[in-house]
């Protein structure tokens, strides 16, 4: 097809050099893919290239302290792909003797993997026909062919993998599925992209019509809860402070943390205040003054965090708590460990 050729052809000509497109070793193609899930390639390049020199094998990763694996992820977000990637590692290295599912249905099965990532592994590492369909793929195949279901839609992956399976060179499905996603990522870019330098300017439907900037369709938009974390450093005469790994299900699970008060809404300062008072009496409070003046924001896909922290001296000896030397060496979300960096805590 005239479209799948002049694909091929501009990938070859344009392509990155990317390190994970060098290899058909499913182990750095499968972690740069967990990487690359919500994150630009320029922010996951560094990552990948300290994972691969601190993990080079599937068995070094499995073997390796969770706590390792945070630390090293720090700042990547999302950081329940790491969670699940060091877990899956794990199963391959210990169960399946080091060996990845060779096939996308039982790629499908790992943890942390779902249709993309399997297929993206079963396509660039064993050369198994199926289709890849990420955002950059919905964006270019319902602009050249003027698809408008909503890609939000529980249809809507279907339809999509329908269509791109139509158009996959069965001889080289691998280099078809790069050339989409790398079309989507350089050139048919989301907003504005520059479609008169477009090797598809006298075919594409969207640009005909004029829809280029109303294509693809997503409806559906994502609820932004708010949440108020007032985090507290306490600091007594030697150094030490308080430090908890948080445990709970969700954002951060096994990440360190100061101590929080967490709000539905924002609470003035005497309110925190008399909050610390009440709930650390015991290691008689002297002080307690704000870090930051200007409240931090920090935006996750279905969150709004609004931070603050505050220094909370104390009398009494923290005891079997954390020196501020140390912590360095703790995996903190990054929104905290750009705090400790700023003010040299």
């Amino acid at each position: 097809m005239d479209f799948s050729n002049s694909l091929l052809h501009w990938y070859l000509q344009n392509k990155r050099d990317l390190p994970w497109r060098n290899t058909t070793n499913p182990y750095p193609i499968w972690l740069s893919e967990i990487m690359l899930q919500q994150t630009r390639v320029a922010q996951g390049m560094p990552y990948f290239h300290a994972f691969m020199e601190a993990f080079p094998t599937v068995f070094d990763l499995a073997k390796a302290d969770e706590e390792q694996v945070l630390k090293l992820w720090q700042g990547l977000g999302y950081y329940s792909r790491a969670r699940n990637m060091h877990k899956t590692a794990q199963i391959i290295a210990f169960e399946l003797g080091g060996n990845f599912p060779n096939n996308y249905s039982d790629l499908l099965k790992l943890k942390g993997v779902g249709e993309y990532t399997a297929a993206a592994i079963a396509s660039f590492a064993f050369n198994e026909v199926v289709p890849v369909v990420d955002g950059n793929v919905f964006r270019v195949l319902s602009r050249y062919f003027n698809v408008e279901t909503d890609i939000a839609s529980a249809t809507a992956k279907k339809e999509f993998s329908t269509l791109a399976k139509e158009l996959i060179p069965k001889n080289n499905p691998a280099l078809f599925n790069q050339a989409i996603m790398e079309f989507g990522a350089l050139q048919c870019v989301p907003k504005n992209p520059n479609c008169e330098i477009c090797i598809f300017n006298s075919s594409c439907a969207a640009l005909q019509k004029k829809k280029v900037n109303e294509l693809p369709v997503k409806l559906k938009k994502t609820k932004v809860t708010n949440r108020f974390f007032n985090y507290l450093i306490f600091l007594d005469n030697y150094n030490n402070t308080i430090i908890k790994k948080r445990i709970e299900k969700g954002i951060w699970h096994n990440l360190y943390e100061f101590p929080v008060i967490e709000s539905d809404e924002e609470l003035d300062f005497d309110l925190i205040v008399s909050k610390i008072e009440e709930k650390y009496s015991n290691l008689s409070i002297e002080s307690v003054s704000k870090y930051n003046e200007v409240q931090i924001i920090h935006k996750l896909s279905h969150q709004k965090l609004h931070i603050n922290f505050y220094k909370v001296d104390v009398i009494l000896e923290i005891t079997g708590e954390t020196q501020l030397d140390a912590l360095k060496n703790y995996p903190f979300p990054v929104v905290i460990y750009n705090f400790i960096e700023k003010y040299s805590i």
